[in-house]
């Protein structure tokens, strides 16, 4: 019975969280200032689309610069991929063997 209430829950959880995600809506490119009447400032679309192909063209010219997503730096992914998984890692080793030893270990184990 319980593993039926808990799997609808989730299951009603999943498809809540879904449903608000999907009707989320993200303005990534600044257009200018946007006046009263919905017009923008100076930044145009011509305007934008001439900076985003000299963006491309910069990155096209000089391939070492990347992305720009420092990988290996501590505020990167993996450096904080590596500074979580010690920290976790510290954690359960240090319940792994306060768990091997102590008054509720049992006995002729360790």
């Amino acid at each position: 019975m319980n593993t039926k209430i808990l799997l609808a829950a989730s299951l009603i959880a999943v498809f809540t969280i879904g449903m608000s995600a999907s009707s989320s809506v993200a303005f990534a490119q600044y257009m200018g200032n946007v006046g009263s009447e919905g017009q923008t400032g100076s930044y145009t679309l011509e305007e934008a689309l001439e900076i985003q192909t000299r963006r491309i063209a910069a990155a096209e010219a000089n391939p070492s610069s990347g992305s720009g997503t420092p990988y290996l730096d501590a505020s990167g992914v993996v450096g904080a991929a590596v500074i979580a998984g010690a920290v976790f890692g510290g954690i359960a080793g240090a319940f792994f063997i306060r768990g091997r030893s102590g008054k509720y270990a049992a006995m002729g184990r360790g």
